[in-house]
C-alpha cells in the first residue's frame, strides 16, 4: 500500500468529489471493499486492464493529519503479462495510474517521487 498526500490548497474531496465514481471510471467495477488500518479502500478484484491483478483505493483520513490517497496496484508477473499477449497494454496501465493519482492528488509523477524520498528519509 502507498499513501499520497494531496497538493496543498485542495483536499481529496474537492478534487475528486465522486471517488467511487472516478475508480470505476478508470480501473472497473468495484467488487467490494477492504480495510487498511482502519481505512475502507473501493476493491477491484478484475480490473479492465489485464495488467492489474487487483485494485484498492479509498481516502485516508486520519485526526490531526492531512487527507491521503491509498492506494495498492497489484499486478500481474511480467512473464505472466508476456505469456498472455497483453504486453502492449503496459502502457495503459501506467498511464491510467499516473492519470488517476494526478486527478486525486493534483501531483505529477515527478512530484509523487520526491515526496515519498522525502517521507522514507524521515522514517
Amino acid at each position: 500500500m502507498k499513501e499520497y498526500e494531496i497538493k496543498r490548497g485542495k483536499t481529496l474531496e474537492e478534487r475528486m468529489p465522486n471517488l467511487k465514481g472516478m475508480v470505476e471510471e478508470y480501473f472497473g467495477p468495484i467488487t467490494g471493499t477492504c480495510d487498511y488500518e482502519g481505512q475502507e479502500l473501493y476493491h477491484i478484484e478484475n480490473p479492465r486492464n489485464p495488467v492489474f491483478k487487483t485494485v484498492s483505493i479509498g481516502a485516508g483520513k486520519y485526526p490531526g493529519k492531512k487527507d491521503t490517497l491509498i492506494v495498492d496496484f497489484e499486478e500481474h508477473h511480467m512473464k505472466d503479462i508476456v505469456e498472455a499477449g497483453n504486453i502492449e497494454l503496459t502502457a495503459d496501465a501506467v498511464t491510467s495510474k499516473n492519470k488517476f493519482l494526478l486527478g486525486a492528488t493534483g501531483k505529477d509523477s515527478k512530484a509523487r517521487r520526491k515526496a515519498m524520498k522525502r517521507q522514507d528519509k524521515e522514517k
